[in-house]
């Protein structure tokens, strides 16, 4: 596999913003120390990439932020050494005004120590549109830390991150995955890769028990979403309590399939998410979900 089409593979990972960490490898079976050696002195420090996509939701640490209307975003990123990578996107939702709903910004560092452990950390920006934070959710900052390890037949990462908005939450998940690609053709210049992976993702849970003389109700709060007051009734008379509890948010089942040259991915990824907690009110992500991406590389 040459250098470039491993910086666009790890590009991919960073464009797309899903904030579990880059890790210096994709796939276990990825060898990027022996991709470097073989570039030569020849391989440039600075990559810029540019893509789209399309998805039916976006799901984001056990809740819809989408609020279950299909997107597409527009993204640009930067890669210096194939370790450091900023990145900057623009997200437009089905049938939501303005055409830009918000933007996600990322700052990430990954660094391999030998050939079955790496190691990164990431700083993630959703910023939305002052207009929609009552129907979609508050602006915030999300940062973790990911050890990857390689343990040939699947490619283990552990990441430990916190949100920063109104509230502070911590997160914790763990994501297996396994690998593979088909023998290049076109002239060595192309192959299919399959990624297939479980991702299990626990969080800080509020439950909220609220009570008065006609009504009671029990819930679960979005991380980055404004409170509600879900009770009702007549009397004016309601009491809160708040209770945080660390608990099993999700699992997500997926299998992202791409083709890949030295300067293009496209990549489709079906994908099934279980959720772990119960919310009559705001219930969390269920069924499945499909995304679809392009990317370039630029230079």
């Amino acid at each position: 596999m040459s250098l470039s089409e491993y910086i666009l593979k790890t590009a991919l990972s960073v464009l797309l913003l899903v904030p579990q960490g880059l890790s210096a490898q994709n796939a276990g079976n990825l060898q990027p120390v022996s991709d470097t050696a073989k570039a030569g002195p020849k391989a440039s420090s600075h990559a810029l990439y540019s893509g789209g996509g399309y998805g039916s939701n976006m799901i984001y640490l056990g809740s819809t932020i989408s609020q279950d209307h299909p997107y597409g975003y527009g993204s640009v990123s930067y890669g210096f050494k194939n370790e450091l990578f900023a990145s900057v996107s623009a997200v437009h939702l089905s049938g939501t005004n303005p055409f830009l709903a918000f933007y996600i910004g990322s700052l990430s560092y990954s660094h391999p120590f030998n050939d079955w452990f790496d190691i990164s950390a990431g700083a993630y920006r959703y910023q939305v549109d002052p207009s929609l934070t009552d129907t979609l959710f508050n602006s915030f900052t999300f940062g973790d830390v990911t050890l990857g390890f390689d343990w040939k037949l699947i490619y283990t990462k552990i990441s430990a991150g916190g949100l920063f908005s109104d509230i502070n939450r911590p997160f914790f998940q763990v994501r297996n995955s396994r690998y593979f690609q088909t023998p290049e053709f076109l002239r060595g210049k192309a192959n299919f890769s399959f990624d297939p992976y479980v991702n299990l993702l626990a969080g800080t849970i509020t439950e909220v028990e609220s009570t008065s003389e006609t009504s009671y109700y029990y819930s679960v709060s979005s991380p980055y979403r404004k409170w509600r007051n879900k009770g009702h009734g007549s009397s004016t008379t309601t009491t809160f309590s708040y209770t945080d509890r660390f608990g099993l948010l999700e699992i997500d089942l997926g299998i992202p399939v791409a083709f890949n040259t030295d300067f293009m991915t496209i990549e489709a990824e079906p994908s099934y998410v279980i959720p772990l907690y119960n919310d009559t009110y705001y219930p969390g992500a269920k069924g499945f979900i499909f995304q679809l991406s392009l990317f370039f590389r630029i230079f």
